[in-house]
């Protein structure tokens, strides 16, 4: 019963986690725009997160029997996966870092992981809520 109740709080953790990566790598890539023969790094944790779901790693709450199961197993081995950008490069260089790309990615990040912050403190409030009985 516990686990079920802060299942929540642990997928938005993991959210919150791999956009502290993103934001990171992300940072790196802006730190090196200068340096020649670079390349820029992405992080997806979207589409590990979305296979986890479809592919057995997240249990949806089932409170009928006649409701579809969602998965069977769990995310604690969930995390984000980084990878190396091979596009080409429009510079001379071979450094492939597009700043103003890169900093629109920072600011989306920065929307996404305030998101998941508020969620998840809303997560807290109900429980804070629901121990205290209302009150």
């Amino acid at each position: 019963m516990w686990e079920k109740m802060f299942k929540p709080m642990d997928i938005l953790q993991k959210g919150l986690s791999a956009s502290w990566t993103r934001n990171a790598v992300i940072r790196n890539n802006i730190a090196n725009v200068e340096t020649p023969g670079f390349k820029a790094s992405e992080v997806d944790f979207e589409s590990v997160f979305a296979k986890a779901v479809t592919g057995g790693g997240f249990v949806g709450n089932r409170t009928n029997e006649r409701h579809i199961s969602i998965g069977t197993g769990n995310l604690d081995n969930l995390r984000p996966q980084i990878y190396e950008r091979k596009d080409l490069s429009m510079r001379m260089d071979g450094n492939n870092v597009d700043i103003e790309s890169e900093n629109v990615k920072l600011v989306q990040n920065q929307i996404y992981y305030n998101t998941l912050m508020e969620k998840l403190n809303s997560e807290i409030r109900r429980l804070r809520l629901a121990i205290s009985e209302g009150r």
